[in-house]
């Protein structure tokens, strides 16, 4: 008999150093006929005025997809919309990632310069077909990619914060060995990975990040009964300094 499966959904993200407020935005949205989605944006340059661009981006997404609209349409509409508002001057970076049950596949739709990583059985695969960011070139499309649903199916998003990290060093994050690390952990969950690829970030960077840096995992677990709970019960938990 196949087991159950849950999804877990880890976002992980801190400000660039010495910034009050982060350009990148993520929200959380029920799908309407089963499943969700998850938006990422990075709006152009840091702070206030980035946080307003992502904060445009997301908005519009989640409320098309709460409305039944399939990701690619999503992601095409949030462009013509930003490009309507600023006039092609500003950009985003956008990623959706939706676990969708009526199809039982995993959707991945990126306007990204930064990769997706997808890690399936004894595989690390990288989404790194090149896209553009949404707001500025008209014909902008995103790059989507669909995958039936397996237990143990991981995917790590990220803004650019996590792709430059150490740069300014020569250095690079080898993203893959942090995630096959993890993977070898009996009891890891997306936020022990989420977490973990943070702190390799904010380390490359002497602990004082040159970019925000937001970290999203996704995977589909096999379903662990609590002792405490029906199996049905769906949880969630954030922790976020004031």
């Amino acid at each position: 008999m196949s087991p159950k499966l849950e999804i877990q959904i880890a976002v992980a993200k801190v400000n660039k150093y010495a910034t009050s407020e982060s350009g990148d935005t993520v929200e959380v949205v029920e799908r309407p006929r089963g499943g969700m989605s998850i938006v990422m944006a990075d709006g152009q340059r840091s702070g206030r005025s980035a946080k307003a661009i992502s904060n445009i981006v997301v908005r519009k997404a989640i409320a098309l997809l709460a409305e039944g609209v399939r990701d690619g349409a999503v992601a095409r509409a949030t462009h013509d919309y930003l490009h309507a508002q600023r006039g092609g001057k500003v950009s985003a970076e956008l990623n959706i990632v939706s676990v969708d049950l009526v199809t039982h596949t995993l959707v991945i739709s990126r306007n990204s310069r930064c990769p997706v990583l997808l890690h399936v059985g004894d595989q690390i695969t990288r989404l790194d077909q090149e896209s553009n960011a949404v707001g500025i070139h008209r014909n902008t499309k995103p790059i989507i990619n669909e995958f039936n649903l397996e237990v143990g199916m991981t995917v790590v998003a990220f803004t650019d914060g996590v792709w430059s990290a150490g740069s300014y060093m020569g250095q690079t994050i080898d993203l893959e060995k942090i995630m096959w690390r993890t993977a070898g952990e009996p009891a890891a969950t997306a936020s022990t990975l989420s977490d973990a690829i943070l702190q390799a970030a904010v380390d490359l960077d002497n602990g004082r990040p040159r970019d925000d840096v937001t970290v999203l995992v996704v995977k589909i677990a096999a379903q662990v009964p609590d002792a405490q709970y029906a199996d049905n019960i769906r949880r969630l938990a954030m922790r976020i300094p004031i």
